[in-house]
């Protein structure tokens, strides 16, 4: 037996292939299910069973699409409220697959109401469990994400799914679908698959003997989470479509002008430092890497239209996938650089940038400084005099900021002040940002920090 982990870095979440004897398995499958394909081409497989363990909250699922596919059973939990056809995965009743290998649902709750993980076994012997959203590496699926009414209830639900996954064998694989990079977790563990065994000695919740207190303490610490998570779940239960790689037309200066006037927004994905150079005036900085998408669908509108800005070096169709898998399907063209821009006549924006000394030696001067790290990262230590400001807050939280002196923006590395000051510029204030370093380096120089409240 084989597992193949395909990862989607921008969202921290795993879809899983398991492959026997030219039998296939897939778990939590995205919505580009091409890539799952040539996987399971390459492969040779015959898949059964296509395993849903939740209604995702951070993507649209591909898995309908893929089980219509191969024409596999399409498995998710009973009371997932799914309006399509599918099988209903209820607690302990098995669902038989080939080679000796059989699928034992177990009701897992905490992530969602219905979350169902999903154990593998081997001519009756339990070899992996697919834990979805409720046992993860070094953690557990947070569970606020069905609003604050459930959140103390689900996370007690959460305490008892993590009891019952620990009654496995000590040697069953642990193949979470969320990890590291997730707002749906705060795992921290470095680690992505992990065994019952591993878990029961080494996770941090397996210490608590109370579900009250193992309640509290998972919603203490949360941070907050992207706008569009409430938009998933609808789109998921409906069975949004697959989506296949768009190709993204070229676009001239006029032509993106046009589609501003029409209402589009303006995503550049450049490195930092090109765009706080010159960038189309109202545009949003987000670099493409690894936090890309989430940090779009937090801070646009839900499915606008989008205009990228991209350097020629960059795959505008990967990027566009990158939107798609969160349902931010109307990418209009991509135009690459300033460069055309300019040349036509058109005025660009620019902002200052610095590092974190550059930061320091400016403290004299009782500068603007605005900290866009999340709440915990703020009470953990900041700098004296500086505001707090979460990043999706600051159109909404900063205009009455002064206007006649620029603003410091600074994170921890720089990625999020980056993308902070398009949303600054939007409120009329001028950006310095702290491009290089942060407010962990300041602590390292012992500089003095605001107490934590």
């Amino acid at each position: 037996m084989d597992i193949v982990p395909i990862r989607t870095p921008s969202l921290g979440d795993t879809t899983y292939i398991l492959e026997h004897d030219g039998v296939g398995i897939v778990v939590d499958p995205q919505r580009d299910i091409d890539r799952f394909g040539e996987v399971i081409h390459a492969a040779d497989l015959r898949v059964t069973h296509v395993l849903e363990t939740h209604v995702h909250n951070d993507y649209i699922s591909g898995g309908r699409d893929l089980a219509a596919r191969y024409g596999a059973d399409l498995v998710l939990p009973a009371a997932s409220g799914a309006t399509f056809s599918f099988v209903p995965a209820f607690h302990n009743e098995e669902l038989d697959s080939d080679a000796g290998l059989a699928i034992r649902p177990l009701h897992t709750p905490g992530h969602t109401l219905a979350h169902t993980s999903y154990v593998i076994l081997d001519h009756g012997n339990p070899v992996a469990v697919f834990t979805g959203g409720s046992l993860l590496v070094g953690a557990a699926g947070r569970s606020d994400l069905l609003g604050a009414d459930l959140a103390h209830q689900l996370a007690v639900l959460q305490y008892g799914s993590l009891q019952r996954l620990a009654l496995l064998p000590d040697d069953t694989g642990v193949y979470p679908t969320h990890g590291e990079g997730s707002f749906c977790t705060a795992s921290g563990a470095g680690r992505s698959t992990s065994t019952i065994g591993t878990e029961r000695a080494e996770n941090p919740l397996y210490a608590f003997t109370d579900a009250d207190k193992f309640a509290r303490d998972q919603l203490a610490g949360l941070v907050p989470y992207p706008t569009y998570y409430h938009q998933m779940g609808p789109l998921n239960r409906a069975g949004a479509a697959a989506i296949t790689r768009p190709t993204v037309p070229e676009l001239s200066p006029a032509e993106v002008s046009a589609h501003v006037a029409n209402g589009a927004v303006v995503l550049d994905g450049r490195e930092r430092h090109a765009f706080a150079s010159a960038h189309v005036p109202g545009s949003l900085g987000i670099e493409l890497g690894s936090s890309f998408a989430p940090w779009a669908g937090w801070l646009l509108p839900f499915n606008a239209s989008i205009v990228l800005v991209l350097d020629n070096a960059h795959d505008a169709s990967a990027a566009a996938t990158e939107l798609g898998r969160i349902g931010f399907d109307r990418v209009v063209g991509v135009m690459r650089g300033t460069e055309q821009w300019t040349s036509s006549g058109r005025d660009v924006a620019s902002y200052e940038t610095s590092d974190i000394q550059g930061l320091m030696a400016a403290l004299g001067s009782n500068p603007q400084v605005v900290d866009v790290r999340d709440p915990l990262e703020w009470a953990a230590g900041h700098l004296a005099g500086s505001v707090h400001c979460y990043v999706p807050d600051i159109s909404s939280q900063l205009s009455n900021m002064d206007r006649t002196k620029p603003v410091w923006l600074v994170c921890r590395t720089g990625n999020r002040a980056s993308i902070a000051a398009g949303l600054l510029e939007s409120l009329a204030l001028t950006p310095i940002v702290v491009t290089k370093g942060g407010v962990t380096d300041a602590l390292d120089q012992e500089v003095t920090l605001g107490a934590p409240p």
